[in-house]
């Protein structure tokens, strides 16, 4: 782990350079606790966050170093972009809580996706989040329901200083049809540690081999600081789930992920495991342009890939069948019964993985959405 690495995560607070409020979110909850807990950092309002958004000029890497409190408009769940015709998915639902990330993966989708609107944003409502989720989920008890919110965000890499996760836990720790995955590429989980779970709770970590992490991602925990991170939250009562997303093919790979699976296995109970899942490294061609304008060079793209159904540039298959078969293999050697899934691939891939497809994505969704 590098110094800058190891200094980001001594006191698990991410500290922008700026914090900025947009009109009417100066005086809430969230912007208090965050102006409390970094009182040195400059705190400035503006009436329209539009404004920022101009004046970083689409520098995503600066976006990243300001952290701006707005209110959210609109609706804040939604489905899993998984669910894209062509490809097997596991039902899940998203709810976006924060936009953008401090840290900085090479092939991070949101390069692209957040192109036209980087700022890194927190939404100061998340009481309306849970309003709009608590009508869906009372609308139908007789469904079980699996939610994120790390799709545009990492789950917790805020979580030190907006707190919402003290708000999240205890509404899934009420409803019996809901079950919380908190998604993380950090070890920022000491606010978790005093909350009651009650079994409605994941907190889910992604997962590479360390050699794979030093070119590929940037700002994110080691892997050993996730495990560790991991034992702690499974000895406070919550289980634990691990992407194996995307699955990058390096120098000695399979050896990285054998021992990788091996680390977990001797960090976290199977009966604690909640599930895995296993996925291919894609890029839109957007997203190809913009990873090789900010990391030329990079290995992520010097690799042999293909155009899939779905448009995304993917490993070739028979690299990818290889690799979830292997780590399949190590999976369900060392954690016996844990669910092991693929993410946005194919029946045909599934088929030859596993020797079928999911009969439907509800199926899958409520198997998981059971443990």
């Amino acid at each position: 782990m590098t110094t800058a690495r190891a200094a980001w995560y001594v006191r698990h607070v991410f500290r922008p350079e700026a914090i900025i409020a947009e009109r009417g979110a100066e005086d809430t909850v969230m912007a208090g606790r965050c102006r409390r807990l970094l009182p040195e950092v400059p705190f400035t309002v503006i009436d329209d966050r539009r404004a920022l958004a101009a004046e970083l000029g689409g520098d995503f890497a600066a976006a990243k170093r300001r952290l701006l409190l707005a209110h959210h408009r609109g609706s804040f769940l939604g489905h899993c972009p998984a669910g894209t015709r062509g490809l097997a998915c596991c039902n899940y639902l998203v709810m976006n809580l924060v936009t953008n990330c401090p840290m900085d993966c090479g092939y991070c989708f949101l390069q692209e996706y957040l192109a036209g609107n980087a700022p890194l944003i927190a939404f100061v409502n998340p009481e309306a989040a849970l309003a709009e989720l608590a009508s869906v989920l009372d609308r139908h008890p007789e469904r079980r329901f699996r939610i994120g919110t790390g799709e545009l965000a990492d789950s917790l890499a805020l979580d030190p200083l907006t707190g919402v996760s003290r708000e999240l836990v205890p509404f899934f720790a009420a409803r019996p049809n809901a079950l919380l995955e908190l998604k993380t590429k950090t070890d920022a989980i000491d606010e978790l540690l005093d909350l009651d779970p009650k079994e409605r709770v994941v907190v889910a970590w992604s997962l590479a081999p360390a050699a794979a992490m030093a070119f590929a991602e940037r700002g994110t925990a080691s892997v050993e600081a996730r495990l560790a991170a991991a034992r702690r939250v499974v000895a406070a009562g919550y289980k634990v789930a691990v992407h194996f997303d995307p699955m990058i093919e390096h120098p000695g790979w399979v050896e990285g992920y054998r021992d990788l699976v091996a680390a977990l296995a001797a960090s976290v109970p199977a009966e604690r495991m909640a599930w895995v899942s296993m996925g291919a490294l894609r890029f839109s061609p957007g997203l190809r342009t913009r990873v090789r304008g900010r990391f030329p060079g990079t290995r992520l793209l010097a690799g042999e890939q293909v155009a899939s159904l779905d448009g995304k540039w993917r490993d070739f298959q028979p690299l990818r069948v290889d690799m979830y078969r292997r780590v399949r293999g190590y999976v369900e050697a060392a954690l016996a019964d844990v669910p092991v899934y693929l993410c946005m691939e194919t029946p045909e891939v599934w088929e030859r993985v596993f020797g079928s497809a999911p009969l439907s994505e509800q199926a899958l969704g409520t198997r998981l959405a059971a443990r």
